[in-house]
């Protein structure tokens, strides 16, 4: 909580001190908050002509806003408004040494004014920087909850922000919904017509589905409802209306996904093809340059190497189908050289070659490739692996469900990854999202659904009018 000193309150000699450690966080997001990409300032930066002999320094005006926080948020602290700061600045600081940021009252002037001093040192003493500020102060008591801040990510769900942008230009995709009788499941249904992606028909117990729309305050009366007595009727009626031409996808409601697939893999009256179902979660990464696809981590457990090949064209075609061309995909295993004693990096070598040869196609295709040199540079650079691939990884098909699973949980709640999720392999989209998934996933899987079903029909990636006219120009 932080709670400030009025004018009246303070006292000539009056003193805060308050330490801060340097972190490589701060150096990073003060670049991009100030846009100072001086590489002399930003960590592992290898730029040519650049010598950074003992490392990274912070920029001195990162440490002056060490001051203003002292200023804003102690003495005076809330309230207060900035007149003028002038600042010497004496030695650098190196990321993880802690500084001392220390402000004295000098003098109370007229209107409310007081004059500080400022300095900021390194704990050993070293002096940074030193200065006077000139400060209007609060002349009544204010306090503030620190907590009610946001918290900061650098860079936010951009890709998922363009993916519904783009899909919302396409007509609405027919969608039949199975079983939308939680709150999510007809939230996110709802969520996704009202954005234009899809018209559904909602397929399930009408009371069921109604009362959840009552739940949370859905009109319905719009969509077109087909009571059925339970799940397995609802996905059984839900795929036959694909066979009568009235969808042209399948989103998965409040049912267990076998319940659904196993009409979808029926021989008679299903949805298959000569392709393996596969499920491709699309993840929105915060920082990364588009999103990243892993491959599967729903549907095959332990998936033989010709499912892999079915799996791995699967997902290069969602690459393709959100833009992303040609789509740089990595086999992921435990190490990035061929051992026979781990299946899995012989399943990669030879889907390598079998890209290379053309029988995977419309991706780069590389591995095996162990999880940090397939997605970060700087790793593969340091094992020496060098490929398109190695670094740059925007598809990483998985050995088996297990290892996916946990690489998409690790990315949701560790790297504050949002995802979606879409069958692929049957004739027709399937919109397959997790019953505990919330209105975003389903709406932005919607999303995927609609784009990837333009795809299917023109062999192309709907890239957006806009995009197309600046192409034309």
């Amino acid at each position: 909580m932080a709670t400030n000193r009025t004018y009246d309150q303070i006292q000539v000699g009056d003193s805060v001190t308050r330490s801060r450690i340097c972190t490589a966080n701060d150096l990073y997001v003060f670049a991009h908050a100030s846009g100072n990409i001086n590489p002399l300032h930003l960590p592992n930066a290898q730029w040519e002509g650049i010598e950074k002999k003992d490392g990274p320094s912070a920029p001195f005006m990162w440490g002056a806003t060490l001051i203003s926080a002292v200023v804003g948020n102690y003495l005076p602290g809330p309230g207060c408004v900035y007149r003028d700061q002038t600042l010497s600045f004496h030695n650098k600081v190196k990321v993880d040494q802690v500084l001392d940021v220390t402000v004295t009252v000098l003098e109370k002037l007229p209107d409310n004014i007081i004059r500080l001093a400022t300095s900021v040192k390194v704990d050993d003493g070293t002096l940074v920087a030193e200065g006077e500020a000139r400060v209007e102060a609060p002349t009544k008591s204010i306090s503030y909850d620190a907590e009610e801040l946001p918290g900061l990510l650098m860079k936010r769900h951009q890709h998922f922000d363009r993916l519904v942008a783009t899909a919302a230009q396409l007509p609405a995709i027919p969608t039949s919904v199975v079983c939308p009788d939680d709150a999510n499941s007809l939230g996110g249904a709802v969520m996704a017509a009202q954005a234009g992606l899809i018209i559904p028909i909602l397929c399930g117990p009408e009371k069921r589905i109604q009362a959840a729309a009552d739940k949370i305050g859905a009109d319905i009366s719009s969509y077109e409802l087909i009571d059925t007595p339970d799940e397995g009727s609802a996905a059984a009626k839900a795929v036959a209306l694909v066979h009568e031409g009235r969808v042209r996808s399948v989103m998965k409601g409040h049912l267990h996904t076998d319940d659904l697939l196993r009409h979808v893999v029926k021989r008679e009256g299903g949805l298959r093809t000569k392709r393996r179902l596969s499920h491709a979660f699309v993840m929105d990464v915060p920082g990364r340059e588009t999103p990243l696809i892993v491959s599967d981590a729903a549907i095959n457990i332990a998936p033989d190497l010709m499912s892999k090949v079915d799996i791995t064209q699967n997902a290069i075609d969602v690459a393709r189908a959100i833009g992303i061309e040609p789509p740089k995909v990595g086999i992921l295993s435990a190490l990035e050289t061929v051992n026979p004693a781990i299946p899995s990096t012989i399943d990669a070598a030879v889907l390598s070659k079998m890209a290379e040869r053309g029988q995977i196609k419309g991706g780069i295709v590389d591995g095996p490739l162990a999880m940090d040199n397939a997605i970060d540079l700087e790793a593969a650079r340091t094992k020496g692996i060098e490929s398109v691939v190695a670094g740059r990884a925007e598809v990483l098909i998985v050995p088996n469900l297990e290892a996916g699973n946990m690489v998409v949980k690790e990315l949701t709640f560790l790297a504050h990854a949002e995802t979606a999720g879409l069958v692929t392999g049957a004739c027709v989209p399937i919109i397959l999202t997790s019953r505990a998934d919330n209105d975003r996933a389903r709406l932005v899987s919607c999303a995927l659904a609609s784009m990837y079903d333009y795809y299917l029909r023109n062999g192309a990636a709907y890239v957006g009018e806009q995009d197309l006219a600046e192409a034309a120009e």
